[in-house]
C-alpha cells in the first residue's frame, strides 16, 4: 500500500485535551526589553512542567493571531516610553498572567494549535499541515481517480487532524471531504484490527450516521473520505456559521446567541439518541459526540467520525469528563457529551461551567429536565441516566421518526471482541486519569485548608494552650523535685541511717539525732 510509505512509527501519546496551565515565576530586564519567565504545567503533576521566556512582542503576536476568535482578550496594552520601569514592569506583569488565564480557561482557545505553540513549542514545532499533505499524496499514488481542490484550513478544532475538500477526476461536480489523522493515545486495536474495522465503516447504514465513501489506516495514521455537505454541521446551524470557516472564527464568538425551536430540539436530539443506542447494543465505542460531529441533511441529523475512537483520538469534552468519577464508561461519556449538546441547542451556547447549578428558561420545562438528570451536580455525584432512559424521557418520547432506511453494521466476532478490549483499555486510562485527579483535588482542599486564616488562628490558640500545659506540668515536676530533695536531705528514710540501725561510736557525735 502506497499510503505513508515510511510513516513514524506508533500513535501519539501525547493527549492534546490535557489542560495547559502558566504562571509568569519572574521577569528579567535586559537592555533594551524585558523578558518573563513563565511555568507551565500539563494536568495536574508538578514533574511535568516546564519553563519558557516570553517578551511582550510574543504576547502581542499571539494575541493578534486569536483576533480571528472575535474575543475580547486582555492583552495589557503596548507602551513605548517608560517600559523599563520596575512598578510598570510589575504592573504588566499582573496583566500578561491575566490574560494566560483567560486563553488557558477558554475551552476553545486551550486546545487551538496557537495557543499550544505559544506555551509548548517543544511539542508542537512541526507543520501538521504539511504532513498531512504529505500522506496524501502518497495515498493518491495509489488511488489516482481522487484528487485535492483545497485545504479547508483549520476547520476543526484537532491539531493533528487536517481537512482537504476533493473530488474525482471523473465526477468534477461531486465535492468530498478528506480527513488525515495521526493515531491518538486510545489507540488499542491491533494494525490489522484496525484496518479491519476502517474498511468496516463504509459498509455501514444508518438513517442517523453520515456516509463514509472510503477509510484506511497505517500504522501510525489514518485517513478517511465522506461527501462534503455545503450545509454544514448541527453546530454550523446553531452559530449560524460558514461550513468552511475556522473553527475559532466559527464558534467563539458567535453575534447572536439563540438557540433552536422545541420541535428541532426534540426531532434532532431523539434521532441523536437513536443512534447512539445502536452503536451501544452493537459493542461499538463512540465517545466523541459534539455539535461539530453532526452533520445536518435536511430535517435529518447524521453522525460523524466513528473512526475517531478506533483511532485513539480523545475526546473533545474529555477536559470536563475526566472531573467526574461516575463517569466511568464510554455509554457514561456519550450521556454526558449530549447533555452538552442539548445544552447548546436550547440555548445557542456551551454552559458556562459543568456542572450547572442553575439552568436559565428554556422553550419547555421538559428540556430543564432532562438537562438537570445529566449536568447538574447531583447527576455528578449519584449518576446519569442510560441512553434509554433518555429516550423514554417526555422531551424525546413522543417523537414520530419517519426515516425507514434499513440499517447495516455487521461486525465480525473477532472483531467485536478486539472492539470489546479496546473499549475497556480506553475506561481504564479514563479510570487512572480521573483517581488522579481526585486525589490531587483532595490534596488541594486539604492544604487549602491547612493554609485559611481561620485554620492558623485554631493552630495558634491549640499552640498557646499546649505551650500553658507544658509550662504547667514542667512547673510541677519542678515542685516534686524539689520536696523530693528535701526528703531525702532529711534522712528519714534513708537506708544508711535508718533510726533502727545503731550507730557506730566513732561518728555518734555527728549523729543527726
Amino acid at each position: 500500500m502506497a499510503f505513508m510509505e515510511k510513516p513514524p512509527a506508533g500513535k501519539v501519546l501525547l493527549d492534546d485535551t490535557v489542560p495547559l496551565t502558566a504562571v509568569i515565576e519572574a521577569s528579567q530586564s535586559l537592555h533594551s526589553h524585558t523578558e518573563y519567565i513563565i511555568r507551565v504545567q500539563r494536568g495536574i503533576s508538578m514533574e511535568n512542567s516546564w519553563q519558557i521566556v516570553r517578551r511582550y512582542s510574543d504576547f502581542d503576536l499571539l494575541n493578534n493571531s486569536l483576533q480571528i476568535s472575535a474575543l475580547s482578550l486582555p492583552l495589557p496594552p503596548k507602551k513605548l516610553i517608560g517600559n523599563m520601569d520596575r512598578e510598570f514592569i510589575a504592573e504588566r506583569q499582573k496583566g500578561l498572567q491575566n490574560y494566560l488565564n483567560v486563553i488557558t480557561s477558554n475551552h476553545i482557545l486551550s486546545t487551538c494549535e496557537l495557543v499550544k505553540k505559544f506555551l509548548d513549542p517543544n511539542s508542537y514545532s512541526v507543520n501538521y499541515t504539511e504532513i498531512a499533505l504529505q500522506h496524501v499524496s502518497m495515498f493518491f499514488r495509489s488511488e489516482p481517480k481522487w484528487e485535492v481542490v483545497e485545504p479547508l484550513k483549520d476547520i476543526g478544532w484537532r491539531i493533528r487532524k487536517k481537512y482537504f475538500l476533493m473530488k474525482i477526476k471523473n465526477q468534477p461536480k461531486e465535492r468530498l471531504a478528506l480527513s488525515w489523522a495521526d493515531l491518538g493515545p486510545d489507540k488499542y486495536l491491533s494494525d490489522k484490527d484496525l484496518q479491519c474495522a476502517m474498511k468496516l465503516l463504509s459498509s455501514c447504514s444508518h438513517p442517523y450516521i453520515y456516509k463514509v465513501t472510503f477509510a484506511t489506516a497505517s500504522e501510525s495514521s489514518a485517513l478517511v473520505i465522506r461527501p462534503f455537505s455545503e450545509k454544514g454541521t448541527l453546530k454550523d446551524l446553531i452559530y449560524k456559521a460558514k461550513p468552511k470557516d475556522p473553527f475559532l472564527k466559527k464558534y467563539c464568538n458567535p453575534k447572536k446567541i439563540q438557540g433552536l425551536e422545541l420541535q428541532q430540539i426534540k426531532t434532532f436530539g431523539r434521532q441523536i439518541l437513536e443512534v447512539l443506542k445502536f452503536l451501544h447494543e452493537k459493542g461499538f465505542p463512540y465517545g466523541h459526540l459534539h455539535a461539530s460531529n453532526v452533520m445536518l441533511d435536511g430535517d435529518t441529523c447524521r453522525l460523524l467520525d466513528l473512526e475517531n475512537a478506533l483511532l485513539g483520538l480523545p475526546s473533545f469534552y474529555r477536559p470536563y469528563f475526566t472531573q467526574f468519577r461516575k463517569i466511568n464508561t464510554l455509554e457514561g461519556v456519550d450521556v454526558h457529551c449530549f447533555g452538552h449538546l442539548l445544552y447548546e441547542m436550547a440555548y445557542g451556547r456551551p454552559p458556562d461551567s459543568v456542572p450547572v447549578d442553575t439552568f436559565p428558561p428554556a422553550p419547555s420545562m421538559s428540556i430543564v429536565t432532562v438537562l438537570e438528570s445529566v449536568l447538574s451536580p447531583e447527576a455528578m455525584k449519584n449518576g446519569m441516566p442510560t441512553v434509554s432512559r433518555l429516550l423514554q424521557m417526555p422531551l424525546f418520547s413522543d417523537v414520530f421518526l419517519t426515516n425507514s432506511e434499513k440499517t447495516q453494521f455487521k461486525i465480525p466476532t473477532k472483531l467485536k471482541e478486539a472492539l470489546k478490549t479496546a473499549k475497556e483499555c480506553i475506561e481504564k486510562r479514563l479510570l487512572e486519569e480521573q483517581k488522579q485527579i481526585h486525589q490531587h483535588r483532595r490534596l488541594t482542599r486539604a492544604q487549602s485548608h491547612h493554609g485559611s486564616e481561620e485554620e492558623k488562628k485554631k493552630r495558634k490558640i491549640l499552640a498557646r494552650k499546649k505551650s500553658k500545659r507544658s509550662a504547667f506540668e514542667s512547673g510541677e515536676e519542678q515542685t516534686m523535685k524539689y520536696s523530693n530533695s528535701n526528703n531525702s536531705g532529711s534522712g528519714a528514710s534513708s537506708p544508711l541511717t535508718s533510726p533502727s540501725s545503731p550507730v557506730p561510736p566513732s561518728t555518734a557525735e555527728h549523729a543527726p539525732f
